[in-house]
């Protein structure tokens, strides 16, 4: 009998919670269903969402009445009171425009603190480029965040943020103390050939995400500014020199030097002035891969169209008929480029402070003269260029008023795959040079029988140094064919004169 009763009871509570339950439709202004709409109790946990006939289902543990809150975005919320349980509800949910709060974006050209920027920053400080382990600070930079370093040479490296892994990085901006350090001719970066002596520099900060907004399009992929000291707060000379050796099988082993000097004077608290001079010499590895371009083997004796990688001239290439593609013969890097670097760095600048508080007025000079290779889409040697970068400044905590002007002449700069072309057109034309291949081949074939790889080397024999074996000699096809000497050959005076010619012609 006490079973029975248990059981009864437990089925009379089940009534009872199933009859406290409330269900109903939601539909919109024009009756149609809508799925996804949040139903909930208010005052408890108690919710359901509406199915793709805008039909729902709630058990409340609490007993009527209280309010039901119906809800979804785009539409007015609706709250409806449920009176008794097991109620259904019909609800019209009425459309409303969404009003969003208004959001700012800003941006400020005044400096901030670190950890309130609201953008990444990274940072190399004084104590940071005295601990750096690279070479220079400038190396350093490297092991920075979202850093990618790209060297052409040991004096031209260019820095890329955010994956652009190209030297020519056009969408970064590098400003020293204020100044744009892009080559006016170039339109990129020139790394640190015209920037700060590791010396002077007082911090080096770098966005690697857009600054577009403050400095224009070139700011893109980031921006890194660089900082010189104050003479006002670091004075006194200090020096730094360093010597290494290079050494490479085709560049051979040579000397690395690197020196320099900071000279700083706080002459009274309303005048200071400083001076930083640097000179680095060494020479350059030599970039030797001769794997081919183009289809066939290395080398010419084994394929008439070989462009070697760091062969220049040989990209000079035409189809003769029954011979084939062939290219002309090329020189290789060490003939065109005697592979020296040197830098000389020297800036001055005078401060004034007239009114002896943080007002301050700077008449600044930088130049850059050099001589290093640059690796683009081709080899360039930048030979005696010099920058030049002059600023006038006026500053406080509050404002500044910066102008500066860029100079620059490329020197006696030159790309080494054209200068390759044309020192060999000036010995010999594309035209004279491949009719005379065209007519040696063939007559090879011809007269001496001559297989394929025969007749190609005694072609280039001929085309190259108006030589023929004997069973060809006299030949009447040879009559007007020229009887000059051989190519110029690297380190000839014909050689440093032809390429001479052709680096002065613009």
């Amino acid at each position: 009998m006490r079973v029975y009763l248990i059981i009864l009871s437990l089925l009379f509570c089940g009534v009872a919670f199933a009859q406290n339950s409330i269900s109903g439709v939601v539909t919109d202004e024009t009756n149609q269903p809508l799925p996804g709409v949040s139903v909930k109790v208010v005052g408890e946990s108690t919710a359901s969402i509406t199915d793709v006939e805008g039909k729902f289902l709630l058990k409340p543990t609490k007993q009527p009445p209280y309010m039901v809150e119906i809800s979804s975005v785009g539409y007015a919320t609706q709250a409806i009171e449920v009176k008794t349980s097991g109620q259904k509800l019909e609800v019209q949910l009425l459309s409303q425009d969404i009003n969003l709060d208004e959001i700012v974006v800003s941006a400020s050209r005044t400096p901030e603190r670190i950890l309130e920027s609201p953008v990444t920053i990274e940072r190399m400080g004084i104590k940071d480029v005295k601990n750096t382990s690279s070479a220079t600070f400038y190396d350093g930079l490297e092991n920075l965040k979202e850093v990618h370093f790209n060297t052409s040479s040991l004096s031209f490296k260019s820095i890329n943020t955010r994956g652009f892994a190209t030297v020519a990085n056009t969408r970064f901006m590098q400003l020293v103390d204020g100044m744009d350090n892009s080559s006016p001719a170039l339109n990129f970066v020139l790394g640190n050939l015209i920037g700060l002596s590791e010396l002077d520099v007082q911090s080096v900060e770098l966005l690697p995400g857009a600054s577009s907004a403050l400095y224009g399009a070139n700011a893109f992929n980031g921006i890194l500014f660089m900082n010189s000291k104050s003479p006002f707060d670091y004075e006194g000379i200090s020096v730094y020199a360093r010597y290494g050796k290079t050494n490479q099988k085709l560049a051979g082993t040579n000397d690395y030097y690197d020196f320099g000097i900071r000279a700083a004077h706080k002459f009274s608290d309303y005048f200071a002035a400083k001076a930083n001079f640097t000179y680095l010499k060494a020479t350059e590895w030599i970039a030797g891969d001769e794997r081919s371009m183009t289809n066939g083997g290395l080398g010419h004796g084994i394929n008439q169209n070989y462009d070697g990688l760091n062969i220049y001239g040989d990209e000079v290439t035409t189809f003769i008929p029954n011979v084939g593609q062939v290219s002309r013969t090329g020189y290789y890097e060490e003939d065109i480029n005697d592979n020296s670097i040197e830098s000389v760095k020297a800036d001055f600048s005078l401060h004034v402070k007239p009114m002896k508080d943080d007002f301050e007025i700077i008449l600044q000079h930088k130049v850059g003269i050099g001589s290093t290779i640059y690796q683009g889409a081709n080899r360039y040697r930048l030979e005696d260029f010099i920058m030049q970068q002059s600023k006038l400044e006026v500053k406080n905590r509050n404002f500044f008023v910066r102008a500066y002007m860029t100079t620059e002449d490329a020197g006696n700069s030159y790309d080494m795959r054209f200068a390759a072309w044309n020192v060999n057109r000036a010995w010999k034309t594309d035209q004279e040079w491949f009719t005379n291949y065209a007519t040696a081949y063939q007559l090879s074939s011809a007269v001496m029988g001559a297989s394929t790889t025969q007749a190609a080397g005694i072609a280039r024999q001929y085309a190259d140094y108006n030589q023929l074996p004997a069973a060809l000699v006299g030949l009447p096809q040879f009559a007007t064919q020229p009887t000059g000497g051989p190519r110029y050959m690297p380190g000839s005076p014909e050689f440093n004169n032809a390429l001479a010619t052709v680096i002065q012609n613009p």
